[in-house]
């Protein structure tokens, strides 16, 4: 039976590969973002969101093709929850109460149901505009900062490792979702930094140990000694990782649609913080030949 405790796994003699496959996921992701684009939100690109109850059953696509009667532009209808209750996210927007009021009257009339609208949002291009800057700016602060933070705590082939290794994480994440179209809104903006952060604490786990090893043992031969400081850390990782993802697994499941993006990007994020943790940030470690010599002078002056 396989015991983590003792684990000899030899990360490192595979990282070639792994770098191959990341250089693919990362080029697919790329083109992915730039020939597909993002499902924007609401958040980013302004419109009027609905969410509406009806007392019976109805189809998505009869929903939406009333409201394209209504000269509305483009709109999107999406089951809710239940099949009485819908999402309709509209590209027009006003600020007129009269304006929803309209819809909802319309819709009553054409569908011959009752329509309870639980929540409407609009958002406004200025308004959109500031958020899209703000999410960028917030990543990017975030990605920074970290920076130099690990460059004053160790050296800075360590820093240039975990920044490598979070905007790996950040941009598969970004190719997820064009591929797969979940909403991209501010949650998910939030669940990206939340990211960052989980994967930078387990990279700093195995720099940490790293660090340690190389300071008891300068003779080894490198490739080993971060293959030990790895299986080192892998009851720490596995443990994380698997709780994190049993607490993330149930939200996707049982947390309504309005988290259905957020905790998929928290879940992809966690697997993949996990995996460029060991298969990103250690090698460039050996990549970039860090220093052997990490002998302190000890100051024993009473």
């Amino acid at each position: 039976m396989f015991n983590i405790y003792s684990a000899n796994i030899l990360f490192l003699n595979h990282y070639k590969k792994m770098y191959f496959v990341s250089v693919v996921l990362i080029l697919f992701s790329i083109s992915l973002f730039f020939l597909k684009g993002l499902n924007l939100g609401i958040d980013f690109k302004g419109g009027t969101v609905i969410e509406m109850q009806f007392n019976k059953e109805i189809n998505a696509e009869k929903i939406r093709e009333q409201l394209l009667n209504a000269n509305l532009g483009d709109v999107k209808v999406k089951e809710f929850g239940d099949s009485k209750t819908y999402l309709a996210i509209l590209e027009k927007k006003s600020d007129d109460n009269n304006f929803i009021t309209k819809i909802k009257t319309d819709l009553e009339k054409n569908i011959n149901d009752n329509i309870n609208f639980r929540r409407v949002e609009v958002v406004g291009p200025k308004i959109s505009n500031e958020l899209a800057k703000s999410g960028i700016y917030a990543v990017i602060t975030a990605l920074f900062l970290m920076l130099i933070y690990i460059w004053f705590r160790f050296e800075w082939q360590f820093s240039l490792g975990a920044i490598l290794a979070l905007c790996h994480d950040v941009v598969l994440t970004l190719g997820a979702f064009s591929l797969i179209g979940f909403e991209f809104n501010l949650s998910v903006i939030a669940a990206i930094l939340t990211i960052v952060g989980y994967s930078m604490n387990d990279t700093v786990v195995i720099y940490d140990r790293i660090r340690e090893n190389l300071k008891k043992d300068e003779t080894s031969n490198l490739i080993d000694l971060l293959n030990q400081s790895i299986n080192e850390t892998l009851p720490r990782t596995l443990k994380t990782s698997v709780t994190t993802l049993l607490a993330l697994i149930a939200i996707y499941f049982f947390g309504g649609e309005i988290l259905k993006g957020f905790s998929f990007a928290l879940i992809w994020g966690v697997v993949v913080g996990t995996y460029s943790s060991i298969f990103i940030a250690a090698p460039l470690i050996l990549i970039m030949n860090i220093k052997r010599d990490w002998n302190e002078v000890i100051d024993n002056t009473p």
